[in-house]
Protein backbone atom coordinates (compact mmCIF):
# COMPACT_ATOMS: atom_id res chain seq x y z
CA UNK A 1 0.00 0.00 0.00
CA UNK A 2 1.55 3.25 -0.99
CA UNK A 3 0.63 6.53 0.36
CA UNK A 4 -0.91 9.52 -2.19
CA UNK A 5 -2.58 12.86 -2.14
CA UNK A 6 -6.52 12.17 -3.45
CA UNK A 7 -8.57 13.89 -6.30
CA UNK A 8 -10.42 16.77 -5.08
CA UNK A 9 -13.94 15.98 -7.10
CA UNK A 10 -17.07 16.93 -5.76
CA UNK A 11 -20.67 15.82 -6.39
CA UNK A 12 -21.16 19.35 -8.41
CA UNK A 13 -18.30 18.66 -10.37
CA UNK A 14 -19.28 17.28 -13.97
CA UNK A 15 -16.09 14.96 -13.68
CA UNK A 16 -17.90 13.38 -10.14
CA UNK A 17 -20.54 12.56 -12.32
CA UNK A 18 -18.25 10.65 -15.20
CA UNK A 19 -16.43 9.17 -12.60
CA UNK A 20 -19.66 7.32 -11.62
CA UNK A 21 -21.14 6.83 -15.04
CA UNK A 22 -18.43 6.87 -17.84
CA UNK A 23 -18.28 4.05 -20.29
CA UNK A 24 -17.41 0.88 -19.23
CA UNK A 25 -15.06 -1.09 -21.66
CA UNK A 26 -14.91 -4.90 -22.43
CA UNK A 27 -13.18 -6.51 -18.86
CA UNK A 28 -10.00 -7.48 -19.25
CA UNK A 29 -9.74 -9.78 -16.12
CA UNK A 30 -11.98 -13.08 -15.94
CA UNK A 31 -13.73 -11.54 -12.39
CA UNK A 32 -14.68 -8.46 -14.76
CA UNK A 33 -16.16 -10.73 -17.84
CA UNK A 34 -18.00 -13.28 -14.85
CA UNK A 35 -18.97 -9.98 -13.00
CA UNK A 36 -20.05 -8.68 -16.55
CA UNK A 37 -22.19 -11.54 -16.88
CA UNK A 38 -23.71 -11.51 -14.22
CA UNK A 39 -24.93 -7.65 -13.83
CA UNK A 40 -24.59 -6.25 -17.62
CA UNK A 41 -21.66 -4.53 -19.38
CA UNK A 42 -22.72 -1.12 -18.33
CA UNK A 43 -22.22 -1.61 -14.69
CA UNK A 44 -18.24 -3.34 -14.63
CA UNK A 45 -15.43 -1.58 -15.14
CA UNK A 46 -11.72 -3.25 -14.59
CA UNK A 47 -10.29 -0.30 -16.72
CA UNK A 48 -7.11 1.11 -14.90
CA UNK A 49 -8.70 4.98 -15.14
CA UNK A 50 -11.54 3.50 -13.36
CA UNK A 51 -9.81 0.82 -10.82
CA UNK A 52 -7.47 4.19 -9.94
CA UNK A 53 -10.48 6.59 -9.17
CA UNK A 54 -12.02 3.93 -6.14
CA UNK A 55 -8.69 3.35 -4.95
CA UNK A 56 -8.73 5.68 -2.26
CA UNK A 57 -10.66 8.48 -0.08
CA UNK A 58 -9.39 11.48 1.74
CA UNK A 59 -6.77 10.53 3.20
CA UNK A 60 -3.22 8.85 2.01
CA UNK A 61 -3.77 5.31 1.95
CA UNK A 62 -4.20 4.07 -1.76
CA UNK A 63 -5.07 0.27 -2.83
CA UNK A 64 -5.89 -0.66 -6.39
CA UNK A 65 -9.21 -3.32 -6.45
CA UNK A 66 -9.56 -5.79 -9.02
CA UNK A 67 -12.93 -4.77 -10.89
CA UNK A 68 -15.33 -1.55 -10.00
CA UNK A 69 -19.32 -2.21 -9.95
CA UNK A 70 -21.52 0.52 -10.56
CA UNK A 71 -24.47 -0.91 -8.48
CA UNK A 72 -28.24 0.26 -8.84
CA UNK A 73 -30.35 -1.22 -6.85
CA UNK A 74 -30.64 -3.77 -3.60
CA UNK A 75 -31.28 -6.47 -6.45
CA UNK A 76 -27.37 -5.84 -7.94
CA UNK A 77 -25.53 -5.74 -4.30
CA UNK A 78 -27.67 -8.97 -3.69
CA UNK A 79 -25.93 -10.49 -6.35
CA UNK A 80 -22.62 -9.19 -6.03
CA UNK A 81 -22.36 -10.21 -2.76
CA UNK A 82 -24.06 -14.03 -3.13
CA UNK A 83 -20.81 -14.01 -5.63
CA UNK A 84 -18.44 -13.09 -3.39
CA UNK A 85 -19.29 -15.04 -0.92
CA UNK A 86 -19.20 -18.27 -3.23
CA UNK A 87 -15.65 -17.20 -4.11
CA UNK A 88 -14.58 -15.27 -0.80
CA UNK A 89 -13.67 -12.10 -3.11
CA UNK A 90 -13.47 -9.20 -0.85
CA UNK A 91 -16.18 -6.49 -1.31
CA UNK A 92 -15.01 -2.36 -0.37
CA UNK A 93 -18.52 -0.24 -0.77
CA UNK A 94 -17.79 3.03 -1.27
CA UNK A 95 -19.60 6.04 -1.35
CA UNK A 96 -18.61 9.54 -2.72
CA UNK A 97 -15.34 8.47 -1.21
CA UNK A 98 -15.15 12.11 0.76
CA UNK A 99 -14.17 10.06 4.20
CA UNK A 100 -10.85 11.09 5.87
CA UNK A 101 -9.66 7.52 7.69
CA UNK A 102 -9.45 5.22 4.04
CA UNK A 103 -12.60 3.71 5.21
CA UNK A 104 -13.32 2.55 1.96
CA UNK A 105 -9.76 2.09 0.50
CA UNK A 106 -9.56 -2.06 -1.08
CA UNK A 107 -6.45 -2.93 0.72
CA UNK A 108 -6.90 -6.49 -0.29
CA UNK A 109 -8.03 -5.73 -3.87
CA UNK A 110 -11.03 -7.57 -4.63
CA UNK A 111 -13.99 -5.37 -5.68
CA UNK A 112 -15.05 -1.66 -5.20
CA UNK A 113 -18.43 -1.37 -4.92
CA UNK A 114 -20.02 2.00 -6.16
CA UNK A 115 -23.26 2.88 -4.78
CA UNK A 116 -23.68 6.20 -6.30
CA UNK A 117 -26.09 5.42 -8.92
CA UNK A 118 -28.73 4.51 -6.45
CA UNK A 119 -30.28 8.04 -5.95
CA UNK A 120 -33.73 7.69 -4.99
CA UNK A 121 -35.08 10.49 -2.24
CA UNK A 122 -38.82 10.35 -1.57
CA UNK A 123 -40.04 12.82 1.50
CA UNK A 124 -43.25 12.06 3.19
CA UNK A 125 -44.57 14.94 4.90
CA UNK A 126 -47.69 12.58 6.86
CA UNK A 127 -45.17 10.75 8.11
CA UNK A 128 -42.74 12.45 8.46
CA UNK A 129 -39.64 10.69 6.64
CA UNK A 130 -37.10 10.33 4.19
CA UNK A 131 -36.92 7.02 2.03
CA UNK A 132 -33.49 7.51 0.74
CA UNK A 133 -30.70 5.34 -1.26
CA UNK A 134 -27.07 5.54 -0.14
CA UNK A 135 -25.71 7.51 -3.39
CA UNK A 136 -27.84 10.47 -1.86
CA UNK A 137 -25.81 13.48 -1.40
CA UNK A 138 -26.76 15.05 2.07
CA UNK A 139 -27.20 18.30 0.78
CA UNK A 140 -29.66 17.61 -1.74
CA UNK A 141 -31.40 15.01 0.91
CA UNK A 142 -31.62 18.28 3.40
CA UNK A 143 -33.10 20.46 0.27
CA UNK A 144 -35.65 18.05 -0.67
CA UNK A 145 -36.72 17.84 3.08
CA UNK A 146 -36.91 21.67 3.07
CA UNK A 147 -39.02 22.15 -0.03
CA UNK A 148 -41.40 20.37 1.94
CA UNK A 149 -41.17 22.56 5.09
CA UNK A 150 -39.10 19.67 6.62
CA UNK A 151 -35.69 19.31 7.43
CA UNK A 152 -33.08 16.65 7.92
CA UNK A 153 -30.70 17.95 10.74
CA UNK A 154 -27.07 15.74 9.91
CA UNK A 155 -24.68 18.46 8.20
CA UNK A 156 -21.34 17.22 8.22
CA UNK A 157 -18.98 20.04 6.80
CA UNK A 158 -18.55 18.18 3.38
CA UNK A 159 -22.68 17.63 3.05
CA UNK A 160 -22.56 19.38 -0.15
CA UNK A 161 -20.32 16.11 -1.36
CA UNK A 162 -20.85 13.35 1.22
CA UNK A 163 -23.35 10.53 0.23
CA UNK A 164 -26.38 9.41 3.36
CA UNK A 165 -24.48 6.16 3.04
CA UNK A 166 -21.26 7.65 3.73
CA UNK A 167 -22.96 9.39 6.80
CA UNK A 168 -24.59 5.79 7.84
CA UNK A 169 -21.41 4.24 7.52
CA UNK A 170 -19.41 6.43 10.08
CA UNK A 171 -22.68 7.92 11.72
CA UNK A 172 -21.43 11.35 10.93
CA UNK A 173 -22.15 14.26 12.93
CA UNK A 174 -21.11 18.13 12.35
CA UNK A 175 -22.17 21.51 14.14
CA UNK A 176 -25.77 20.87 14.57
CA UNK A 177 -25.30 17.66 16.22
CA UNK A 178 -25.10 19.85 19.54
CA UNK A 179 -28.95 20.36 19.62
CA UNK A 180 -30.10 17.55 17.23
CA UNK A 181 -27.70 14.68 17.19
CA UNK A 182 -25.85 12.71 14.75
CA UNK A 183 -26.89 10.47 11.69
CA UNK A 184 -28.01 7.45 14.37
CA UNK A 185 -30.46 9.87 16.12
CA UNK A 186 -32.31 9.82 12.18
CA UNK A 187 -32.31 6.56 10.86
CA UNK A 188 -35.33 4.47 11.71
CA UNK A 189 -35.19 1.81 9.34
CA UNK A 190 -32.50 0.35 7.18
CA UNK A 191 -32.25 -2.34 4.21
CA UNK A 192 -29.06 -4.08 4.51
CA UNK A 193 -27.85 -6.80 2.05
CA UNK A 194 -26.05 -8.85 4.31
CA UNK A 195 -21.95 -10.65 3.63
CA UNK A 196 -24.12 -13.91 2.24
CA UNK A 197 -26.46 -11.72 -0.66
CA UNK A 198 -29.57 -11.97 1.75
CA UNK A 199 -31.46 -9.14 2.35
CA UNK A 200 -32.68 -7.96 5.74
CA UNK A 201 -34.67 -5.21 6.85
CA UNK A 202 -34.15 -3.75 10.19
CA UNK A 203 -36.33 -1.17 12.06
CA UNK A 204 -38.92 0.84 9.85
CA UNK A 205 -41.15 3.69 9.10
CA UNK A 206 -42.51 4.17 13.00
CA UNK A 207 -40.72 6.55 14.69
CA UNK A 208 -40.83 4.49 17.94
CA UNK A 209 -39.90 0.73 17.95
CA UNK A 210 -38.94 -1.85 20.56
CA UNK A 211 -38.67 -5.29 18.14
CA UNK A 212 -35.82 -7.45 18.99
CA UNK A 213 -32.24 -5.99 19.05
CA UNK A 214 -31.02 -2.62 17.71
CA UNK A 215 -29.84 -3.62 14.70
CA UNK A 216 -30.16 -0.47 13.49
CA UNK A 217 -27.69 0.93 15.79
CA UNK A 218 -25.66 -1.74 15.10
CA UNK A 219 -25.34 -0.96 11.40
CA UNK A 220 -25.21 2.48 11.95
CA UNK A 221 -21.14 3.72 12.68
CA UNK A 222 -20.18 -0.11 11.28
CA UNK A 223 -18.08 1.29 8.33
CA UNK A 224 -19.14 -1.35 5.81
CA UNK A 225 -17.31 -4.05 7.83
CA UNK A 226 -21.12 -5.94 8.71
CA UNK A 227 -23.56 -4.95 5.69
CA UNK A 228 -24.46 -2.88 2.98
CA UNK A 229 -26.84 -0.56 3.59
CA UNK A 230 -29.09 0.02 0.41
CA UNK A 231 -31.76 1.76 1.73
CA UNK A 232 -32.16 3.85 4.71
CA UNK A 233 -35.64 5.88 6.29
CA UNK A 234 -34.39 8.77 7.83
CA UNK A 235 -36.73 10.88 10.64
CA UNK A 236 -37.34 14.17 9.64
CA UNK A 237 -38.41 17.42 12.08
CA UNK A 238 -40.27 20.37 11.12
CA UNK A 239 -37.77 23.54 9.62
CA UNK A 240 -37.27 25.81 12.41
CA UNK A 241 -38.89 28.96 11.54
CA UNK A 242 -36.45 31.39 12.73
CA UNK A 243 -32.16 31.01 13.34
CA UNK A 244 -29.93 33.78 14.40
CA UNK A 245 -25.77 33.60 14.65
CA UNK A 246 -23.54 35.33 16.61
CA UNK A 247 -19.73 35.94 15.17
CA UNK A 248 -17.16 36.30 18.05
CA UNK A 249 -13.96 37.41 18.81
CA UNK A 250 -11.91 36.84 22.26
CA UNK A 251 -8.84 37.62 23.47
CA UNK A 252 -7.32 34.17 23.68
CA UNK A 253 -8.50 30.25 23.65
CA UNK A 254 -8.79 30.00 27.05
CA UNK A 255 -11.58 33.07 26.75
CA UNK A 256 -13.73 31.46 24.12
CA UNK A 257 -13.87 28.23 26.04
CA UNK A 258 -14.84 29.79 29.00
CA UNK A 259 -17.78 31.93 27.07
CA UNK A 260 -18.36 28.01 26.03
CA UNK A 261 -19.21 27.31 29.93
CA UNK A 262 -20.62 30.17 30.77
CA UNK A 263 -23.43 29.46 27.07
CA UNK A 264 -24.73 26.44 28.95
CA UNK A 265 -24.64 27.71 32.78
CA UNK A 266 -26.78 29.89 31.29
CA UNK A 267 -29.22 27.44 30.26
CA UNK A 268 -28.93 27.78 26.78
CA UNK A 269 -28.52 25.12 24.43
CA UNK A 270 -27.24 26.72 20.76
CA UNK A 271 -28.10 24.18 17.46
CA UNK A 272 -24.15 24.62 17.14
CA UNK A 273 -21.42 25.99 19.40
CA UNK A 274 -18.06 26.17 17.18
CA UNK A 275 -14.55 27.63 18.81
CA UNK A 276 -11.27 28.12 16.66
CA UNK A 277 -7.70 28.84 17.67
CA UNK A 278 -5.11 31.01 16.71
CA UNK A 279 -2.75 29.75 14.47
CA UNK A 280 -5.94 28.02 11.93
CA UNK A 281 -7.45 32.18 12.08
CA UNK A 282 -4.15 33.34 11.02
CA UNK A 283 -4.40 30.94 8.18
CA UNK A 284 -7.73 32.07 7.30
CA UNK A 285 -7.00 35.81 7.62
CA UNK A 286 -4.23 35.10 5.25
CA UNK A 287 -6.64 33.52 2.35
CA UNK A 288 -9.93 35.84 3.46
CA UNK A 289 -8.53 39.23 4.23
CA UNK A 290 -8.09 40.78 8.01
CA UNK A 291 -11.42 42.69 7.51
CA UNK A 292 -13.51 39.59 7.53
CA UNK A 293 -12.12 38.30 11.17
CA UNK A 294 -11.36 41.18 13.43
CA UNK A 295 -7.94 41.00 15.55
CA UNK A 296 -7.80 38.00 18.51
CA UNK A 297 -6.51 34.95 19.25
CA UNK A 298 -10.07 32.86 19.34
CA UNK A 299 -13.40 32.50 17.63
CA UNK A 300 -16.59 31.43 18.95
CA UNK A 301 -19.80 30.89 16.20
CA UNK A 302 -23.27 30.50 18.19
CA UNK A 303 -26.59 29.50 16.33
CA UNK A 304 -29.47 28.98 18.19
CA UNK A 305 -32.78 28.54 15.97
CA UNK A 306 -36.22 28.20 16.85
CA UNK A 307 -39.87 30.58 16.68
CA UNK A 308 -38.96 34.53 15.39
CA UNK A 309 -39.60 35.90 18.64
CA UNK A 310 -37.43 33.54 20.78
CA UNK A 311 -34.65 33.43 18.12
CA UNK A 312 -33.83 37.61 18.86
CA UNK A 313 -34.73 36.97 22.66
CA UNK A 314 -31.88 34.30 23.08
CA UNK A 315 -29.29 36.38 20.84
CA UNK A 316 -29.85 39.79 22.22
CA UNK A 317 -28.91 37.21 25.85
CA UNK A 318 -26.33 35.92 24.25
CA UNK A 319 -24.70 38.87 23.05
CA UNK A 320 -24.72 40.49 26.04
CA UNK A 321 -23.33 37.50 28.27
CA UNK A 322 -20.57 36.84 25.31
CA UNK A 323 -19.57 40.77 25.77
CA UNK A 324 -19.55 40.05 29.40
CA UNK A 325 -17.49 36.96 29.48
CA UNK A 326 -14.66 39.23 27.45
CA UNK A 327 -15.68 39.11 23.42
CA UNK A 328 -13.89 42.10 21.93
CA UNK A 329 -16.41 41.68 18.70
CA UNK A 330 -19.38 40.60 18.19
CA UNK A 331 -21.20 40.56 14.80
CA UNK A 332 -24.92 39.03 14.57
CA UNK A 333 -26.79 37.56 11.42
CA UNK A 334 -30.42 37.82 12.03
CA UNK A 335 -31.65 35.98 8.51
CA UNK A 336 -31.07 32.73 6.39
CA UNK A 337 -28.77 34.81 3.85
CA UNK A 338 -26.80 36.25 6.95
CA UNK A 339 -26.01 33.08 8.75
CA UNK A 340 -24.63 31.24 5.72
CA UNK A 341 -22.25 34.06 5.57
CA UNK A 342 -20.70 33.10 8.76
CA UNK A 343 -20.73 29.61 7.69
CA UNK A 344 -19.09 30.08 4.88
CA UNK A 345 -16.34 31.94 6.69
CA UNK A 346 -16.50 29.12 9.07
CA UNK A 347 -16.31 26.05 6.26
CA UNK A 348 -12.99 28.58 4.35
CA UNK A 349 -10.63 27.45 7.75
CA UNK A 350 -10.26 24.03 6.47
CA UNK A 351 -9.26 25.27 3.17
CA UNK A 352 -6.90 28.06 4.70
CA UNK A 353 -5.21 25.34 6.51
CA UNK A 354 -4.08 24.10 2.95
CA UNK A 355 -3.37 27.36 1.58
CA UNK A 356 -0.18 26.89 4.16
CA UNK A 357 1.22 24.33 2.11
CA UNK A 358 1.25 21.74 4.92
CA UNK A 359 -0.61 18.01 4.67
CA UNK A 360 -3.67 18.76 7.08
CA UNK A 361 -3.58 15.28 9.43
CA UNK A 362 -7.66 16.07 9.88
CA UNK A 363 -7.97 13.93 13.53
CA UNK A 364 -11.52 14.88 14.91
CA UNK A 365 -10.86 13.51 18.57
CA UNK A 366 -13.46 14.18 21.35
CA UNK A 367 -13.00 15.23 25.00
CA UNK A 368 -15.31 16.32 27.71
CA UNK A 369 -16.22 20.22 26.90
CA UNK A 370 -13.94 20.93 30.58
CA UNK A 371 -11.02 19.88 28.90
CA UNK A 372 -10.99 22.06 25.88
CA UNK A 373 -8.93 24.53 26.99
CA UNK A 374 -5.94 21.75 28.18
CA UNK A 375 -6.50 20.33 25.21
CA UNK A 376 -5.45 23.53 23.30
CA UNK A 377 -2.42 23.77 25.97
CA UNK A 378 -1.19 20.51 24.81
CA UNK A 379 -1.26 20.95 21.74
CA UNK A 380 0.71 24.12 22.19
CA UNK A 381 2.97 21.94 24.06
CA UNK A 382 3.16 19.16 21.47
CA UNK A 383 3.94 21.71 18.58
CA UNK A 384 7.10 22.89 20.60
CA UNK A 385 8.32 19.16 21.24
CA UNK A 386 7.59 17.54 17.70
CA UNK A 387 8.06 20.94 15.81
CA UNK A 388 4.96 20.33 13.73
CA UNK A 389 1.95 23.12 14.15
CA UNK A 390 -1.31 21.74 15.50
CA UNK A 391 -4.08 23.54 14.32
CA UNK A 392 -7.64 23.23 16.28
CA UNK A 393 -11.24 24.09 15.56
CA UNK A 394 -14.48 22.33 15.85
CA UNK A 395 -17.63 22.02 17.58
CA UNK A 396 -16.70 23.15 20.93
CA UNK A 397 -20.72 22.32 22.25
CA UNK A 398 -19.76 18.93 22.21
CA UNK A 399 -16.08 18.41 22.49
CA UNK A 400 -15.22 17.30 18.77
CA UNK A 401 -12.58 19.41 18.67
CA UNK A 402 -11.00 18.44 15.03
CA UNK A 403 -7.12 18.37 16.06
CA UNK A 404 -5.51 19.17 12.76
CA UNK A 405 -1.39 18.29 12.65
CA UNK A 406 0.42 20.17 10.08
CA UNK A 407 3.22 18.42 8.37
CA UNK A 408 5.74 19.37 5.98
CA UNK A 409 6.92 16.57 3.66
CA UNK A 410 4.71 14.19 4.45
CA UNK A 411 5.61 11.92 1.51
CA UNK A 412 9.17 11.56 2.97
CA UNK A 413 9.25 8.26 5.46
CA UNK A 414 11.14 9.55 8.33
CA UNK A 415 8.48 12.58 8.51
CA UNK A 416 6.03 10.55 8.03
CA UNK A 417 7.14 8.50 10.62
CA UNK A 418 7.73 11.67 12.84
CA UNK A 419 4.15 12.48 12.17
CA UNK A 420 2.70 8.97 13.67
CA UNK A 421 4.40 9.11 17.00
CA UNK A 422 2.89 12.89 17.32
CA UNK A 423 -0.16 11.14 16.44
CA UNK A 424 0.56 8.08 19.33
CA UNK A 425 1.13 11.29 21.61
CA UNK A 426 -2.28 13.20 20.92
CA UNK A 427 -4.16 9.81 21.17
CA UNK A 428 -2.69 8.47 24.09
CA UNK A 429 -3.39 12.18 25.75
CA UNK A 430 -6.92 12.35 24.65
CA UNK A 431 -7.85 8.32 26.17
CA UNK A 432 -6.55 9.35 29.55
CA UNK A 433 -8.74 12.64 29.56
CA UNK A 434 -11.51 10.56 29.02
CA UNK A 435 -11.67 11.46 25.65
CA UNK A 436 -12.32 9.18 22.21
CA UNK A 437 -10.17 8.94 19.23
CA UNK A 438 -13.24 9.83 16.23
CA UNK A 439 -16.38 11.12 17.07
CA UNK A 440 -17.43 11.28 13.43
CA UNK A 441 -14.93 10.25 10.90
CA UNK A 442 -14.64 6.58 11.99
CA UNK A 443 -11.46 4.48 13.14
CA UNK A 444 -10.76 2.94 8.67
CA UNK A 445 -7.39 2.69 8.39
CA UNK A 446 -5.94 5.60 9.64
CA UNK A 447 -6.69 5.08 13.41
CA UNK A 448 -6.15 1.59 13.40
CA UNK A 449 -2.96 1.34 15.67
CA UNK A 450 -5.21 2.65 18.21
CA UNK A 451 -7.83 0.53 18.28
CA UNK A 452 -7.12 -2.21 21.39
CA UNK A 453 -6.38 1.23 23.89
CA UNK A 454 -9.34 2.86 22.77
CA UNK A 455 -11.86 -0.14 22.92
CA UNK A 456 -10.38 -2.32 25.46
CA UNK A 457 -9.76 -5.92 24.80
CA UNK A 458 -13.36 -7.43 25.94
CA UNK A 459 -15.01 -4.75 23.85
CA UNK A 460 -12.75 -5.29 20.78
CA UNK A 461 -12.94 -9.42 20.86
CA UNK A 462 -17.41 -9.38 21.21
CA UNK A 463 -16.83 -6.48 18.19
CA UNK A 464 -15.11 -9.14 16.35
CA UNK A 465 -17.30 -11.93 17.54
CA UNK A 466 -20.39 -9.93 15.95
CA UNK A 467 -18.35 -9.73 12.52
CA UNK A 468 -17.43 -13.23 12.61
CA UNK A 469 -21.07 -13.80 13.04
CA UNK A 470 -22.44 -11.38 10.10
CA UNK A 471 -19.77 -12.30 7.87
CA UNK A 472 -17.62 -15.41 8.16
CA UNK A 473 -15.56 -15.38 5.18
CA UNK A 474 -14.31 -11.45 6.17
CA UNK A 475 -15.56 -10.78 3.33
CA UNK A 476 -16.64 -7.00 3.80
CA UNK A 477 -13.64 -4.30 3.80
CA UNK A 478 -11.20 -6.87 5.44
CA UNK A 479 -8.29 -5.38 6.49
CA UNK A 480 -9.63 -2.12 8.45
CA UNK A 481 -9.60 -2.05 12.38
CA UNK A 482 -11.23 -5.46 13.36
CA UNK A 483 -8.23 -7.56 11.79
CA UNK A 484 -4.65 -7.24 13.29
CA UNK A 485 -3.35 -3.81 13.84
CA UNK A 486 -0.47 -2.30 13.84
CA UNK A 487 1.46 -1.48 16.74
CA UNK A 488 1.96 1.83 18.53
CA UNK A 489 5.14 3.76 19.06
CA UNK A 490 6.39 3.04 22.27
CA UNK A 491 8.38 6.01 22.42
CA UNK A 492 5.26 8.02 22.06
CA UNK A 493 3.30 6.42 24.62
CA UNK A 494 6.13 6.85 26.57
CA UNK A 495 6.56 10.50 26.02
CA UNK A 496 2.43 10.84 26.44
CA UNK A 497 2.41 9.25 29.63
CA UNK A 498 5.22 11.85 30.41
CA UNK A 499 2.88 14.71 30.17
CA UNK A 500 0.10 13.25 32.03
CA UNK A 501 2.50 13.56 35.27
CA UNK A 502 4.57 16.65 34.70
CA UNK A 503 3.94 19.02 31.55
CA UNK A 504 7.85 19.87 32.02
CA UNK A 505 8.67 16.25 31.16
CA UNK A 506 6.89 16.56 27.85
CA UNK A 507 9.14 19.75 26.91
CA UNK A 508 12.33 17.77 27.96
CA UNK A 509 11.68 15.28 26.08
CA UNK A 510 12.14 17.17 22.89
CA UNK A 511 15.60 16.46 21.71
CA UNK A 512 15.23 12.84 22.50
CA UNK A 513 12.02 13.47 20.13
CA UNK A 514 14.00 14.53 17.12
CA UNK A 515 16.94 11.99 17.23
CA UNK A 516 14.48 9.10 18.17
CA UNK A 517 11.91 8.70 15.58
Amino acid sequence: MDFAQSNNLSASDPSWESAIRFSCPEPRTELGRALSDLLGADKVNDSDDAKEFHSQDKWYAKALPEVVIYAESTEDVAKVMKYAYTHRIPVYTRGAGHGYVGGCVPVHGGIALSLMRMQACHIHPLDGVAIVQPGVITASLQAAARAEGWDYPPDPASLKDCSIGGNIATNAGGPRCLKYGVTRNYVLGLEVVTATGEVMRCGGRVHKNKTGFDLVGLITGSEGMLGIVTEATLRLIPQPRARGMLAAIFPNFAAAAAAVQGVFAARFLPSALEITDSFTLQSARKRLGDHVLPPGDAHLLVETDGSESTVMAEIAELRALLSQMGATDVREAMDEAACEAFWKIRREFSYSLRDTGLTKLNEDIVVPRSRLVDLVEFARTLEQTTGLAIACFGHAGDGNIHTNIMVKDYDQLEVRQRADTALDILFTWVLHNGGAITGEHGVGLAKKPWIREALGDVSLQTQRAIKRAMDPHNILNPGKWLDTWHPKSAFGEQVAMAFLHSPQSLRCCQLRFRFCV
